[in-house]
């Protein structure tokens, strides 16, 4: 796949009525429309539903899930299903399996009322969480493989657009929707939250429609991959083991352990230091995440407050953040966009301090979630520029799951005992704890800058 380089600025704005182009805005839809509502926005559900802080914490490790999804990308990479591989295609089966399996999770959490069966709530809850990091594997293989590399900007934007838009809709969609039919605000009630997740379910339509109106990308074999699996298949048959116990340690091999093969080999002693860094760079923003809704609930505010200022207003600001962190990429490089942003997000978390001890105070609200959501923009495009360079092409859908689960999985256990913390010391303290997190990622930064500047300096 080739694409002629565009000789304008209107003709390089083309890219984007590329069918392919235009259907990842309803597919990164599908993508950002499950998270929230096992994160956030259930939170916010918990906390109204009286459920102890603690409790909210240690169920944030639902979102683990998205942690491991390395452990079975190599099945979703390579493994056929039965009828749907067939009819679909090998991206397009696991994309539509993934999302039917997010839409019925979504119906068994809205019927579950926390307060009467908090167990079957938080079984639905991991299989949304499984269902969506499966959809993530399928989509981040499509997004690759669908066009060609000069199209991959355009992908990446649309993806991130449609995105967002369903984080509004799962953040402050839910806490309208919930809001604009209760009618005991003072009392818990069930009922607005079980229309609110059921709306949800069927937003997850507009991706399964586009998942059998688009066409599977048509990709030839890498030849890295044949080579590998050539390799082992060569070693292999010097066991003398029988041919179907060969073929399937040679399938293994080369999904299982090549793609790590690769990135050690090419990173060399580098790689346990870029690792790190993928661990623990947005451990600030996430830790404190997970707080931040009950600690709306418990400073008064309401849920359309939050729902404006937190979810919409948050979200566009997170945008522009990111916005400014492509255009500080390339002035003045990843790195160096990197550490500004680890700068950022540790530093506004202490805002949140400020915050707390001014109790319920709108427009504090606004400024703390600007200055927050900004940071994390500039975080996150500069951190998703730094994972994409690190990616070989052969094996950049197993990859991209290794860095993304392991830049979650260290955040998230410690994100668990947040609500416990807050029980013990107060929200002051843990806002500032969180800050003080960020502080070996600058360290890290700052050893992963020099070692790459070395490298290119050979």
């Amino acid at each position: 796949m080739t694409t002629q380089v565009p000789s304008s600025w209107l003709q390089a704005l083309r890219v984007y009525t590329h069918p392919r182009v235009l259907g990842m805005l309803s597919l990164g839809f599908s993508a950002g429309l499950p998270l929230l509502l096992i994160m956030g926005t259930l939170s916010f559900w918990l906390r109204e539903a009286g459920i102890d802080r603690a409790t909210i914490g240690y169920l944030s490790w639902i979102g683990l899930a998205y942690s491991f999804k390395w452990l079975w990308s190599p099945l979703v990479d390579r493994l056929p299903l039965p009828l749907l591989t067939r009819w679909l295609g090998r991206r397009r089966a696991w994309l539509l399996l993934s999302q039917i399996v997010i839409t019925c999770a979504l119906i068994g959490m809205a019927v579950t009322d926390p307060a009467a069966n908090l167990t079957h709530l938080v079984f639905f809850a991991l299989a949304v969480a499984f269902a969506s990091a499966t959809q993530d594997i399928a989509l981040d293989a499509y997004r690759i493989e669908a066009v060609a590399v000069e199209l991959q900007g355009a992908m990446a934007a649309t993806y991130q657009a449609g995105y967002r838009i369903a984080m509004i809709l799962a953040s402050a969609g839910v806490l309208w929707i919930a809001a604009a039919i209760d009618t005991t605000a003072d009392t818990y009630d069930h009922a607005p939250w079980r229309f609110a997740y059921l709306v949800m379910a069927v937003s997850m339509a507009v991706g399964m429609i586009t998942t059998l109106i688009i066409r599977e990308p048509d990709v030839p074999y890498s030849r890295l991959i044949s080579d590998n699996e050539k390799i082992a298949r060569q070693a292999i048959a010097k066991w003398q083991l029988p041919a179907r116990i060969g073929n399937l340690l040679v399938w293994l091999y080369g999904a299982l352990i090549a793609p790590f093969r690769d990135f050690i080999v090419r990173h060399g002693r580098q790689a346990l230091l870029i690792l790190g860094l993928i661990a623990i760079y947005r451990i600030s923003d996430v830790v404190m995440g997970v707080m931040s809704n009950p600690f709306y609930v418990d400073m008064g505010y309401s849920k359309d407050e939050v729902a404006t200022i937190s979810k919409v207003y948050g979200v566009i600001m997170t945008i522009a953040g990111a916005a400014i962190g492509g255009v500080l990429t390339a002035k003045i490089g990843i790195m160096r966009t990197l550490f500004l942003g680890a700068v950022l997000s540790a530093a506004t978390n202490l805002l949140f301090v400020w915050l707390a001890g001014r109790g319920h105070d709108v427009s504090g609200l606004v400024f703390t979630i600007s200055a927050d959501n900004l940071s994390a923009g500039i975080a996150s495009s500069a951190f998703i520029a730094y994972l994409s360079g690190l990616t070989n092409s052969a094996y950049s859908a197993t990859q991209y799951a290794i860095f993304s689960s392991v830049m979650l999985l260290l955040p998230k256990f410690i994100a668990g005992f947040s609500g416990q913390f807050v029980d013990a010391y107060g929200y002051e303290s843990f806002f500032i704890a969180t800050a003080l997190l960020g502080l070996p990622v600058l360290v890290l930064v700052w050893l992963a800058g020099q070692a790459t500047f070395a490298h290119s300096s050979e």
